[in-house]
């Protein structure tokens, strides 16, 4: 499992051989520890303790930095979906290099590759998300994010001529986020109905393609004009 990015700003150190852990690094000692017991089991069986006990840190210790546990599953939501969004290039449309089918291979790609490098969290995510009200809304907001992105891209590729009209950029944008929602999650979880690892983006990508410009080989950037 990939190690979770650190963020916000250091903390300096009273002294250079302080062995104390900073702020920051509490919070990502607590952060690691909740994904790695993710991996052995769900959210509802870890308890306050495992988190402090793992992070090296006292129980009232934690509650400085988390009020809960699901706090502690909601930040990991927003640090894999920060993650995830990063490496994804989709707001860049067009990219540097490469036409439409490399931009949006690259784009499920980076959601592929990091949501199964945080499986454990991913499937924490569904779990939770059936009774905890505020990872529905997390969850949701991210979701909402990507749908805004992915819409604008198809206006993009609308407006230059690549791509034909249709229904609505901003439904045909939320049924493929929520295509690639469902058939990833039944990939990471191994649970049939579900396609390959190995082959569920080259069939995501056929199918956005197809849904976007009605054929997989799109015009290349520039094309459209000559």
């Amino acid at each position: 499992m990939s190690p979770l990015p650190a963020t916000g700003k250091s903390r300096p150190s009273r002294s250079r051989r302080s062995s104390r852990p900073s702020g920051d690094d509490r919070e990502l000692a607590i952060l690691t520890t909740a994904e790695r017991l993710l991996d052995e089991r769900p959210l509802s069986e870890i308890s306050i303790d495992d988190l402090a006990r793992g992070a090296g840190i006292s129980r009232p210790t934690f509650y400085f930095y988390f009020p809960s546990k699901d706090a502690v599953l909601l930040t990991l939501v927003e640090r894999v979906a920060a993650e995830a969004d990063s490496i994804s290039g989709i707001a860049a449309i067009p990219p540097g290099e490469g036409g439409p089918a490399t931009h949006w291979r690259h784009a499920i790609d980076a959601y592929f590759q990091t949501f199964r490098a945080h499986r454990a969290v991913t499937l924490a995510i569904a779990q939770a998300g059936a009774t905890n009200s505020e990872v529905r809304a997390l969850w949701s907001t991210v979701l909402g994010h990507w749908i805004q992105r992915t819409s604008e891209a198809i206006q993009f590729e609308r407006a230059r001529g690549a791509a034909p009209d249709g229904v609505p950029a901003d439904e045909l944008a939320t049924v493929l986020n929520l295509m690639n929602e469902r058939a990833l999650l039944a990939t990471y979880s191994g649970e049939p109905p579900a396609v390959s690892e190995d082959h569920v983006v080259d069939v995501l990508l056929q199918v956005w393609l197809t849904s976007i410009y009605q054929t997989t080989t799109p015009p290349a950037f520039g094309e459209e004009e000559r």
